[in-house]
């Protein structure tokens, strides 16, 4: 890279907290099934508890029913993981005068452009609290704030300053929010 185009990776949804979840939601489903069957047949298919001591209808029948849910809700969380949704890059380039925001979607990929000269200025925003949030975004001439930063686990907020400020002095514009 020159030190006229500055790149960042932006992590997506292949993430440790993504995988313990869905790995958890697929156990749950596999015991659920294992309890429904447990009470159909009348003998104990899982290694605690008493499965085979449910009635079937209408007991059996809903963690039947909970295990299909939790197989589709887990098949969705491997699709999500295995696409990696949400993973792309930031790529300011000085050099041809353009900005190129690319993410992973669910069937296609997103790509945004736009010349550089519309950035007016690097939003860092913080808010703390039930629904915290803190994230760098970009701050556009006639459009709405274009955030850069990935979803989910909020970023430490000495990482957050760094990337806002590094960014505002490579694009040569204000640094807004702190």
């Amino acid at each position: 890279m020159s030190a006229a185009v500055l790149e960042q990776s932006v992590l997506g949804s292949r993430r440790l907290s993504n995988l313990l979840v869905a790995a958890a939601v697929s156990v749950g489903g596999v015991g659920f099934l294992l309890a429904s069957l447990s009470s159909y047949l009348g003998q104990d298919l899982l290694p605690f508890g008493h499965p085979a001591a449910l009635i079937f209808v209408p007991q059996g029948l809903v963690m039947g029913l909970y295990s299909i849910a939790a197989a589709l809700l887990a098949s969705y969380l491997w699709y999500v993981i295995a696409v990696d949704v949400g993973s792309g890059s930031n790529r300011f380039d000085k050099e041809s005068g353009v900005v190129v925001i690319s993410r992973r979607g669910f069937r296609r990929p997103v790509c945004v452009e736009f010349p550089l000269k519309d950035v007016k200025a690097v939003k860092v925003e913080v808010r703390d609290g039930f629904n915290a949030r803190r994230r760098v975004s970009l701050r556009l001439q006639g459009r709405r704030d274009l955030p850069l930063t990935r979803v989910g686990e909020p970023l430490p907020l000495a990482q957050l300053e760094q990337e806002g400020a590094e960014l505002a002095r490579f694009l040569g514009v204000n640094l807004e929010g702190l």
